[in-house]
């Protein structure tokens, strides 16, 4: 049985490759080359569960990064349960016709509690007194240890956030993918396994930061070409097959649209006060946005309202498309998860989170780094604020505090919008913007 190695090399477009990438193109032009057409939305979990499962979230419930629990009445984003994902897998699938095969999964979304025989995913750990302590969640259990004693600790702050994918003192801007790389490898090494799922994220973070037309990303082409080169070089030395892909390309943006914030002005989003701060009360909400990149699913809870919301979302600028049951179908969204209605975002619009009028009210937890807490998606995370004179002593006084011992907030992610130009592309049906098919 031939063996498979699958990269993921996130954010790779064909009009990526070139001078800065020669491992790349000797293995493009070694072997064969095809065109997919992307998830939708195009985004992380939804590009994932489509190729694990071959199908389309009408079918696998990944309809987003996150979504809104309609009996939970919270949002949830990047949950890593392999439960949510409602359709068969490729490896069981090839379990039934191929006995004995075996499959490890490296940091691909929906790692925890999959079926699969070995895995790795980030993980922090929570203690009561709350701390967020950064770490892994392995399968089976005594790999996690294992692997931190022979790598050693997983650099989760080159994983995301503004240290992500730049140079600092901890490490060099792609440490946490080249960890990751190691990691194939001694997979590879102690199990040997039939299907090996690999996930290099260190493209996107500058090509979300700054786009694929900035200076800087020649060194990250760089940087992932050598990775994915060693790996090429040492998968044929254990003659593994590989498969390179990749989830989505990357566009320029340059307007955000607050949706929440046109609901609020409405009388239709609800928010609470806790300690002089709003959060958004999603449950007592009559209509609100979870918005992923340049999609949103709209949930409207008094659905008296629908009509109203609809042409709402129609007269904002900014947004190109509002899909009901009838769009939502043909695009092979319609799943329960699913908003009420699905705004998509015009070429060079995107679709924030923010639903406070007045910044000074913002949450907590939107000046940091926290992917769970934030009813949607925030590319601001990747920024630091702009508006601190030493962003990085505040990094290190902010870690003495937590070394000590104190609470402290990690408070240096901008809640500025604009700061964002580059944003993973969606796919419009019915001519528009077309996503770069992903190599």
């Amino acid at each position: 049985m031939k063996r498979l190695a699958v990269l993921n090399v996130v954010g790779l477009s064909e009009s990526l490759l070139g001078p800065a990438t020669p491992r790349l193109n000797a293995f493009r032009a070694a072997g064969s080359f095809a065109r997919i057409r992307p998830a939708m939305p195009a985004v992380t979990c939804t590009a994932l569960a489509d190729y694990l499962t071959g199908r389309h979230p009408r079918d696998h419930g990944i309809v987003a990064n996150g979504w809104y629990d309609r009996d939970l009445a919270e949002v949830h984003f990047w949950k890593q349960s392999n439960h949510l994902v409602q359709a068969p897998k490729i490896w069981d699938t090839l379990r039934a016709e191929l006995p004995g095969l075996t499959c490890a999964q490296l940091f691909w979304w929906f790692n925890m509690y999959s079926s699969v025989d070995f895995s790795i995913t980030p993980r922090p750990m929570y203690p009561s007194d709350g701390r967020k302590v950064f770490d892994i969640h392995a399968w089976p259990c005594d790999l996690r240890q294992e692997i931190k004693r022979d790598l050693g600790e997983f650099p989760f702050f080159g994983f995301w956030g503004p240290a992500a994918g730049v140079h600092t003192v901890q490490g060099a801007p792609d440490t946490a993918t080249r960890w990751i790389a190691e990691a194939a490898k001694w997979i590879e090494r102690r199990h040997a396994p039939t299907l090996n799922l690999i996930y290099l994220p260190h493209l996107d973070y500058n090509l979300q930061r700054f786009g694929p037309e900035h200076p800087e990303i020649l060194h990250d082409l760089a940087r992932i070409d050598a990775i994915v080169g060693d790996l090429l070089e040492f998968f044929a030395r254990q003659d593994v097959n590989v498969l390179v892909l990749s989830e989505y390309g990357i566009s320029s943006v340059n307007q955000p649209v607050h949706l929440n914030r046109i609901f609020r002005k409405q009388g239709w989003l609800t928010v609470k006060e806790e300690l002089g701060l709003e959060l958004l009360d999603a449950g007592g909400s009559r209509a609100f946005a979870v918005a992923d990149h340049q999609i949103a699913h709209v949930y409207v809870n008094d659905h008296a309202l629908l009509n109203s919301v609809r042409a709402s979302l129609e007269s904002t600028p900014g947004v190109a498309q509002v899909w009901g049951a009838e769009g939502k179908r043909a695009v092979g969204l319609d799943h329960p998860r699913t908003g009420d209605l699905v705004a998509v975002a015009a070429p060079q619009s995107w679709f924030t989170y923010y639903y406070w009028l007045d910044d000074r009210r913002a949450p907590d937890f939107a000046h940091t780094v926290d992917i769970h807490r934030k009813p949607g998606y925030d590319p601001a995370e990747l920024f630091f604020d702009p508006t601190l004179r030493a962003p990085k002593l505040r990094v290190a006084w902010r870690l003495l505090q937590k070394r000590l011992g104190f609470r402290m907030l990690m408070d240096i992610v901008p809640i500025d919008a604009k700061l964002v130009r580059e944003l993973e592309e969606i796919i419009i049906p019915e001519g528009a913007v077309q996503l770069e098919h992903p190599i």
